[in-house]
């Protein structure tokens, strides 16, 4: 028989008990990671806040309110908390924009990713009697951006109309280009986003172009009508 010194034998089952130690250890890092990954496998992608741009000019922006929040945009994203719908609203408008500055704009625009694009855009366009021609090239130039970079967004069109003053002929067409666009990208279409407001004094500013408060009420009820069904 051999005969083993004690403090070989304490040595031997202190390193046992590291090893054991060890091994558990990593045991639990690994189940620690596979839990991470489980975890990150089956979250839903819907977990993330999903956007909804409303890409427009001043009509968009709120010109001329106490609080930018007033404007319809502001309006869509209180009724989309009430219902605890999981979409955040970006208020992409700028005052004074036309297509073609629009069509300039996208582009910085679509560094963020976007799950449903209103595009509101042509007013002005119209009020300087810039060519119908032009206005359609430059909203579909639009269009086809966003559908390049996003093929999933929903995209919505709304609708504009503008006085005679540029004659009968021009604001004929200056509607017509609206639902043609909408019938050719086959989207959305507001028929007429001032429907209610445009023409009413008590319901526009002193310029009688932009939205009171209440005016925009009522373009928030014209836009969600036609959006509620994409959320």
């Amino acid at each position: 028989m051999i005969a083993v010194h004690p403090s070989k034998i304490f040595l031997n089952l202190a390193i046992l008990t590291v090893v054991l130690m060890s091994c558990g250890g990593e045991k639990k890092q690994d189940e620690g990671q596979k839990a991470d990954a489980t975890q990150a496998a089956t979250k839903s992608p819907e977990a993330r806040k999903k956007v909804l741009v409303f890409f427009g000019n001043s009509l968009t922006a709120g010109y001329g309110l106490d609080d930018p929040s007033q404007a319809f945009a502001g309006l869509i994203q209180k009724r989309i908390d009430s219902l605890k719908l999981n979409y955040k609203v970006v208020n992409a408008g700028v005052s004074g924009e036309t297509t073609s500055g629009g069509n300039s704009r996208i582009d910085w625009l679509l560094k963020q990713p976007l799950d449903i694009f209103v595009l509101e855009l042509g007013g002005n366009d119209g009020l300087r009697g810039i060519p119908v021609s032009e206005t359609k090239k430059n909203l579909q130039a639009i269009l086809d951006k966003v559908k390049a970079k996003y093929p999933e967004t929903k995209l919505v069109l709304a609708g504009m109309q503008i006085p005679p003053n540029m004659g009968q002929k021009y604001a004929g067409e200056f509607k017509e280009v609206y639902a043609e666009l909408a019938k050719k990208n086959d989207i959305t279409l507001i028929p007429f986003l001032l429907e209610g407001v445009g023409g009413e004094s008590k319901l526009n500013q002193a310029d009688g172009i932009h939205p009171t408060a209440e005016g925009h009420k009522i373009l928030a009820e014209n836009v969600w009508i036609m959006i509620k069904d994409l959320l």
